[in-house]
C-alpha cells in the first residue's frame, strides 16, 4: 500500500515537471501572444432607388459639310481678279474669280463671222436650187444639175447649224471666264492668285464652297446597337440626339438620324451613321470632333449607379450590397448603357438596398463590413489678430 502511494507521487511529479518544461521556451522566453483579430473593413454606400432612366449613349462624332463643290477653271486664261472674300458666305451664282476673256472674245467674233458666211452660202444655195427647179420644168437643164443644186442647199444648211453650234460653244466658254459659285455656302481659301495661268490642259482647282447649314455629324455604332436604335426609331418616340461641344456645353439644336447613308465596315463590324443638325449661326465647322448624346428611349424600374459600383467577372456584371445584418451580398445586374459617369442597370438589385461604391477591394460576399464614418469638415481657423 505504501509502495503504490509512492509510485503515484513520483508519476505526478514527473508530469508536472514535463508540463513546466513545455510552457517555457529556450532561453527563458515567454510564448508569443495570439494575433489580434482583423478589423471589420469600412465601406461607403449609396441607396439604390428605382426610377425611369433614359437610355442614353455617348458617342464621338465628326462634323462634315452637307455639300462640297470644287470650283475649277473650265477655260484657259490668266486670272484677272479674285472677287470674293475668303472664308465668307456666298450665294449660288456669286462671282468668285474673273479670267482674262480677250482670247475668247476674239474667238467669238471669228465664229460670228463663220456663221454669217455659212448663212450667206446657204441663202445662195437655196436660190440656186429654186432656179434650177424652174429650169427643169422648162427642160432646159439636166436632172443631174438639179440634184447637185439640191445637195448643195442641204449641205450649206447643215453648215449653218454647225456654225451656230460653234458660236454657242464659244459663248459658253466666254461665260466660264467669269467663275461663279455653283452652290450657296462658305467659300474657302483661294488656291490661285491674280496673274496665275489656269485651265491650261487641266481644270485647275481654284477654291471650294462648303454648305454647312445644315451640317452632318458622322459617327459609328456596332451592329447590335444599330438594331436597338432602329427598333427604337419605329416607336412613337423618335431618338433624341444632342451634341456636346468641347467646352462641355450642349448645342442648342437637336439632330435627326439619317439612315440612308449606311455602310458596314467588315474589319470592325461597325456601321457608319449620319446625323443632320441645324447650323444657322455657323458655330459648327467641318472637321470638328463633338460628343453625341443619343437617347433612344426610357427604361422603367431601373437603377442609376456610379461606374465604380459595377463589377464584372466571367459571369457578367454585378454589384455588392451591405445588408442589415452587416454582411456583404452580391447582386447580379444587367447594364443598359451609360450616362456621362453612371451605369443604367436592372436585375437582382432591390429598391432601398445599400450598394457599396468604395472599399470594394476589401470585402467579398458573405464577409462582414461596416459603414465608414462620414468625414467631418475641417474647422475654419480663427482669423489672426492684427
Amino acid at each position: 500500500m505504501k509502495l503504490t502511494f509512492l509510485f503515484r507521487l513520483a508519476v505526478s511529479a514527473t508530469v508536472a515537471l514535463w508540463l513546466l518544461g513545455c510552457e517555457q521556451l529556450p532561453g527563458g522566453a515567454k510564448p508569443a501572444a495570439a494575433p489580434p483579430p482583423m478589423p471589420t473593413p469600412e465601406v461607403s454606400v449609396i441607396t439604390a432607388t428605382t426610377q425611369t432612366a433614359p437610355l442614353t449613349r455617348e458617342l464621338v462624332g465628326r462634323l462634315a459639310a452637307t455639300r462640297i463643290a470644287q470650283v475649277r477653271a473650265r477655260v484657259a486664261g490668266i486670272v484677272l481678279e479674285r472677287v470674293y472674300t475668303e472664308g465668307t458666305d456666298v450665294s449660288a451664282g456669286a462671282i468668285l474669280f474673273k479670267i482674262d476673256p480677250a482670247q475668247l472674245q476674239a474667238k467669238l467674233r471669228a465664229e460670228e463671222a463663220a456663221l454669217a458666211k455659212a448663212e450667206a452660202d446657204a441663202t445662195n444655195a437655196a436660190l440656186t436650187a429654186r432656179r434650177y427647179n424652174e429650169l427643169r420644168e422648162k427642160k432646159t437643164i439636166s436632172q443631174q444639175d438639179v440634184d447637185t443644186a439640191l445637195a448643195t442647199e442641204r449641205t450649206t444648211a447643215a453648215a449653218v447649224m454647225q456654225a451656230r453650234a460653234n458660236l454657242e460653244s464659244v459663248r459658253l466658254d466666254l461665260s466660264y471666264a467669269t467663275v461663279r459659285a455653283p452652290i450657296a455656302g462658305r467659300a474657302g481659301r483661294a488656291l490661285v492668285t491674280e496673274g496665275a495661268l489656269v485651265g491650261q490642259g487641266e481644270a485647275t482647282l481654284m477654291t471650294s464652297v462648303e454648305q454647312i447649314d445644315p451640317i452632318y455629324v458622322n459617327f459609328s455604332q456596332s451592329v447590335r446597337e444599330l438594331a436597338e436604335l432602329q427598333h427604337s426609331g419605329k416607336s412613337t418616340a423618335k431618338p433624341k440626339i444632342e451634341v456636346v461641344l468641347a467646352d462641355g456645353t450642349t448645342y442648342a439644336a437637336t439632330g435627326t438620324l439619317d439612315f440612308s447613308d449606311l455602310a458596314v465596315d467588315p474589319g470592325t463590324g461597325a456601321v457608319s451613321l449620319r446625323t443632320t443638325l441645324a447650323n444657322p449661326q455657323h458655330a459648327l465647322l467641318p472637321g470638328m470632333f463633338v460628343t453625341l448624346r443619343l437617347t433612344t428611349g426610357h427604361l422603367p424600374n431601373a437603377f442609376v449607379l456610379p461606374q465604380a459600383a459595377v463589377l464584372r467577372d466571367a459571369k457578367g456584371a454585378a454589384v455588392l450590397v451591405l445588408g442589415a445584418d452587416g454582411l456583404v451580398a452580391q447582386r447580379r445586374v444587367e447594364t443598359h448603357g451609360m450616362t456621362r459617369s453612371e451605369w443604367i442597370v436592372t436585375g437582382e438589385l432591390r429598391d432601398g438596398e445599400q450598394v457599396i461604391i468604395s472599399g470594394l477591394q476589401k470585402v467579398k460576399p458573405g464577409a462582414p463590413a461596416k459603414l465608414a464614418a462620414p468625414k467631418s469638415a475641417p474647422a475654419n481657423p480663427a482669423p489672426a489678430k492684427s
